[in-house]
């Protein structure tokens, strides 16, 4: 009876050196996990007040970054739904470009000139300068698209323009303010005044209207020896 209770509490001791090392190495481990990696226990307070102040000032940044994406997008939804985009900017502007260089025809309120009479080139670059001077916006001389570079030159009864003689009488267009073009062209003093005085057999009549038209010009403005800087 003895050696059984004996024999009983060995096994009872055994049983409990067993679980308090296990016990232990358990402790050892967690101990040393703690200390490989302290995480935020390790902080002190003032870093822990310094680390929640960054995480505030971020989460503030992100929702501004947020706000302002959407925005955006509110935009770009308005602008798509009215049909406004950056490729149809790109167009109408494109075709502004080319309808004021005299790559296109353009139509328009303006004046007509009807010039009749022995008028050389000189005096008709006067009118014209005149007119580029008062604004005028596209100008043709008897059907023929002034751009940059285009002379109107020549001797009373052969004046030219381009590969076009100018016939007697012939006619400008000049698109732009009709009233401006009219008073600059007709004020005392003006061109008319003086080529009534340098040309006296020349007749001038301008005469405001709408619905004018100035053809596009039949030269080609790609320049020859420049190119364009980006």
């Amino acid at each position: 009876m003895t050696a059984r209770v004996t024999g009983k509490r060995w096994r009872d001791q055994a049983a409990v050196a067993v679980v308090a090392a296990v016990l232990g190495v358990l402790v050892v481990i967690q101990l040393r996990t703690q200390q490989a990696d302290p995480g935020l226990s390790a902080l002190s307070a003032q870093d822990l007040t310094v680390l929640i102040a960054n995480l505030n000032t971020r989460n503030g940044q992100l929702r501004e970054e947020v706000a302002t994406l959407s925005r955006e997008l509110s935009t770009l939804s308005a602008s798509q739904a009215r049909g406004q985009s950056s490729v149809d900017q790109i167009r109408r502007d494109l075709a502004k470009v080319r309808a004021w260089s005299g790559l296109d025809p353009v139509a328009g309120r303006g004046v007509r000139i009807l010039v009749s009479g022995p008028i050389d080139g000189p005096g008709v670059e006067e009118l014209l300068n005149e007119l580029r001077n008062a604004g005028a916006e596209a100008i043709s001389v008897g059907g023929v698209r002034l751009v940059a570079g285009t002379v109107v030159a020549g001797s009373t009864g052969s004046i030219g323009v381009e590969t076009t003689l100018l016939a007697d009488p012939f006619e400008v267009v000049a698109i732009g303010s009709p009233e401006v073009l009219t008073g600059s062209l007709t004020r005392a003093g003006g061109v008319i005044s003086l080529l009534a005085a340098t040309h006296p057999q020349v007749h001038v009549v301008v005469t405001p209207a709408d619905g004018l038209q100035v053809p596009a010009t039949i030269r080609s403005l790609a320049p020859s020896h420049g190119a364009p800087r980006l």
